[in-house]
């Protein structure tokens, strides 16, 4: 196993625990959990939210003795939080579940938009956090996002953050925080850690046969997950990649991975397959949108790309992924990005290098995006994750 800033370049993500009658088989978690860390990982990452996780690492970690030799990383249910009381109510219970008295990275979870962080601000955030680290309790904070690079960066740049979790693979290199949002948290010096590495398993599962055929003749002889564990770990600036292991098999197949996959070892062969792997990917696509972002800024706010990225993975992957994008990049900002908001004055496609009908595209992928009985529930969770406009 290798490390960077003493973290395993391998994390364990505890959100996929196999589990029986809805209840997680534990014994099971416990060899898994013990087989990783016996070949090296020593980052494992749960969260309140996750059904039973903390409670089953908690109990895994208390019973084989290992609380000092590991780093846990979990997270406030923000979205949850109205007062400063409830700051202390998750974090206690969260604790009692992991049967420790720290935690080594606490992220504010699932943040999207920096009126969340504002929110948490005014209830006195950084006044508890301050309490906290002089207290040991809490070792180092961070955050986790979903959202756009923008935000992105006005989130990381809003306080003085030692670590953060983000979407990013190769084919969100220019969507979610994308290379710049990661290279910016590098820049800082502090651990970037990456989730859906394999968007869901979707860069293995359900990749064109194009794009199976490619990596299948490629004389590397890596394995479709390899390739996008590879391409992570190339760049200097990620420090961690969660997988959620839950067979002993894939643990031994990522950690052999993780054990030689050194950063700047891609060349231009190996970049080149990814592009095609992508470029098989895009084919399936319905907008030829490359994420430049010239079409930007839209004088009412649309966010044009997030819109179309969302819009071409309901066609990549399936409509439950297209719609998870656009839910957490569009509909939960406080700021109102919708397609509703064009009016239509074409200056988008004036500058647009794929001459794209962008006006025509957005009222279709509206349209896709955000069927009757789906807008009603975005906007009754825009209300529970932003909180009441001002």
């Amino acid at each position: 196993m290798q490390y960077r800033k003493e973290i395993s370049v391998l994390g364990y993500g505890c959100m996929r625990f196999t589990t029986n009658n809805n209840k997680i088989d534990l014994e099971k978690a416990e060899s898994e959990i013990m087989h990783a860390y016996n070949l090296g990982i020593n980052y494992f990452d749960t969260a309140y939210i996750y059904p039973g996780s903390e409670d089953a690492l908690g109990r895994i970690v208390e019973k084989n003795g290992i609380r000092d030799k590991i780093k846990i990383a979990t997270k406030l249910p923000q979205y949850m939080v109205r007062n400063k009381a409830g700051l202390d109510k998750y974090f206690n219970e969260e604790l009692s579940r992991l049967r420790t008295d720290y935690v080594d990275y606490y992220l504010m979870h699932h943040l999207t938009d920096i009126a969340q962080w504002e929110r948490l601000v005014s209830l006195g955030i950084k006044e508890w956090i301050e309490e906290k680290k002089a207290s040991g309790q809490i070792r180092h904070i961070g955050f986790s996002f979903h959202g756009n690079t923008d935000m992105f960066l006005k989130i990381l740049n809003a306080y003085d953050w030692e670590m953060c979790l983000v979407q990013y693979n190769y084919m969100d290199e220019v969507t979610q925080a994308g290379r710049i949002g990661v290279d910016a948290a590098g820049a800082k010096g502090i651990p970037v850690m990456i989730m859906e590495p394999l968007r869901g398993g979707k860069l293995v599962d359900l990749l064109p046969e194009k794009a199976k055929a490619e990596i299948a003749s490629d004389p590397h002889g890596y394995t479709a997950a390899e390739w996008s564990f590879r391409w992570l770990w190339d760049q200097e600036n990620v420090t961690c990649v969660l997988s959620g292991m839950n067979s002993i098999p894939m643990i031994e197949e990522n950690c052999k991975t993780a054990s030689d996959a050194k950063a700047g070892s891609f060349g231009g062969k190996e970049l080149a397959v990814i592009e095609k792997i992508k470029g098989y990917i895009n084919e399936t696509m319905r907008v030829n949108c490359t994420g430049c972002r010239y079409c930007m800024p839209c004088p009412k706010g649309v966010d044009i790309p997030a819109i179309f990225s969302a819009y071409n993975h309901i066609y990549s992957a399936n409509k439950t992924r297209g719609r998870e994008d656009y839910f957490h990049i569009i509909a939960i900002r406080k700021e109102p990005a919708d397609a509703t908001l064009c009016i239509g004055c074409g200056k988008c496609e004036k500058h647009c290098p794929q001459n794209i009908e962008i006006r025509k595209m957005l009222k279709q992928a509206d349209k896709e995006l955000r069927p009757f009985p789906l807008n009603i529930l975005f906007k009754l969770a825009r209300k529970v994750m932003i909180g009441k406009q001002k």
